[in-house]
């Protein structure tokens, strides 16, 4: 691991006061491009100064996830001996193992671990109201999706598996040098530098039997989220939804007249007397979140929900869990 100034020392300011990757490589149209100068937004340096700590608690994160981690076995062709099997009517005789059947009375086949990788697409919404906390001694929506992603990024890796990371825009393609947890930091710095609305990742193209993690506050509509689950079911593609939630966005803890502030240009709303709303609203608001998991469980996927306050490692092993099913 390099010191915690590389993601920062990554970007050269010029006396206009710009800022610029100059190591990042130009990307073809096709992709999410990062190489191109680019102003950091006041949301990307405040990422770039927290990505190093960021990673450095994924590594941990993902280290304790895989120390309390089974294998996880998928049956398939490989080399690595896994269990015998009865054989099923109609089994083909090369697959039957007759030196363990010639043991008993049945057919068995030995089977093997498959070692194929799979490739695993991850998008991390970095739209403005992911930028937020209700307690300053808690951390961000933003920094608990990075840390998340990060941290599954780095248990998912260590199994072999193939990590992409998505934009909404398309596939984007890592910039070179440094590992994998430094490589994707870099890109999502990139991209909080643009400002961006919560949009969610175009369904297309994406390889079949791949898995998709979503990490998202789902403030978005709920029939574009459908639109994209459909989708993804229609490929083959198994999505993961990774909700980010913080505490008071599920309880709504505030007495007396509040003002709310939108972040992303909503206008203002001031509500007298709030607390008289909250019974009605943590009712529409876990209504939502049941109707997001019945629609993803429908159609294959899977649901989870972090809140912000809570540990990582939990919700970290039952999306592990999760992932390592078959597609």
């Amino acid at each position: 691991m390099r010191g915690p100034s590389f993601l920062t020392a990554a970007f050269r300011r010029n006396k206009a006061g710009t800022t610029q990757a100059p190591h990042f490589a130009a990307l073809a149209d096709s992709s999410a491009a990062i190489g191109q100068p680019a102003t950091l937004t006041q949301q990307a340096q405040a990422l770039a100064a927290r990505m190093p700590d960021l990673i450095v608690q994924a590594n941990r994160t993902a280290a304790t996830l895989a120390a309390g981690q089974h294998p996880q076995h998928r049956a398939g062709w490989g080399d690595t001996f896994w269990q015998y099997r009865p054989a099923q009517p109609g089994e083909p005789a090369a697959h039957i193992d007759w030196r363990q059947s010639a043991r008993s009375t049945h057919a068995y086949v030995r089977e093997t671990e498959a070692e194929s990788a799979q490739t695993i697409l991850l998008w991390c919404d970095l739209s403005g109201s992911m930028n937020w906390h209700s307690r300053t001694n808690m951390p961000t929506k933003l920094e608990s999706a990075i840390l998340l992603t990060l941290a599954m990024a780095a248990a998912l890796a260590r199994g072999g598996e193939r990590i992409r990371l998505l934009s909404s825009s398309g596939m984007v393609h890592l910039p070179s040098g440094g590992s994998l947890l430094e490589r994707l930091a870099l890109a999502l710095v990139f991209q909080a530098s643009s400002p961006q609305k919560n949009t969610l990742p175009a369904a297309v193209a994406l390889p079949r039997h791949a898995h998709l993690l979503l990490t998202s506050d789902l403030l978005c509509e709920t029939e574009a989220l459908r639109g994209l689950l459909h989708q993804c079911a229609a490929q083959g593609v198994r999505a993961h939804i990774l909700h980010i939630a913080d505490p008071a966005e599920l309880s709504l803890p505030y007495e007396g007249r509040v003002e709310f502030t939108g972040l992303e240009q909503e206008p203002p709303i001031e509500l007298p007397h709030v607390q008289t709303l909250r019974a009605d609203y943590t009712h529409l608001a876990s209504a939502r979140s049941s109707q997001i998991e019945q629609m993803a469980t429908s159609l294959g996927h899977d649901y989870i929900c972090h809140v912000t306050d809570t540990p990582a490692t939990p919700t970290l092993l039952a999306l592990h869990n999760l992932m390592g099913r078959r597609v």
